[in-house]
């Protein structure tokens, strides 16, 4: 099934092509979604005519984005985590506990936007990505700390 994209889709596409995906992926997820249009001839003209408007609204996003990233810049959120005899983590931290860290100091992230890249499963400082947008990155610094 041929889909244009109206929206810029990380492992797909970028806003505007036209791909090839399967037909159930396209017919019950992308299509439902607002992602994507099917590739006809008539839905290729509306996407040229449309394509101001989606211009003016990923722009506005990507603003948006940034102004969030601007302020996560250079933020550190200390997580308290119980561990053993040994200083190993019960579990690990997981990115719903890097959101509601986030929700402390007053930032609003999608737990989902978190990229932990594999998990955090040892004390100390880690590196995390936050995909804010798919132009727009933030990267913080999260402390792992005992729990006393």
């Amino acid at each position: 099934m041929k889909v244009i994209l109206l929206s810029d889709q990380r492992t797909l596409g970028k806003r505007g092509e036209t791909i090839e995906v399967k037909p159930g992926y396209g017919r019950n997820y992308l299509l439902p979604q607002g992602m994507a249009l099917e590739a006809t001839p008539s839905n290729a003209k509306l996407f040229e005519q449309q394509r101001k408007k989606f211009d003016a609204v990923h722009a506005k996003e990507r603003d948006a984005a940034q102004e969030v990233a601007n302020h996560l810049q250079g933020l550190q959120i200390t997580i308290p985590k119980r561990v053993g005899e040994t200083g190993t983590l019960y579990g690990s931290v997981t990115s719903g506990d890097v959101a509601e860290a986030l929700e402390a100091k007053g930032v609003t992230v999608d737990r989902r936007r978190i990229d932990l890249e594999g998990g955090i499963k040892t004390l100390g400082d880690h590196a995390v990505r936050i995909d804010l947008h798919i132009e727009v990155m933030a990267e913080i610094t999260v402390s792992v700390v005992p729990e006393e």
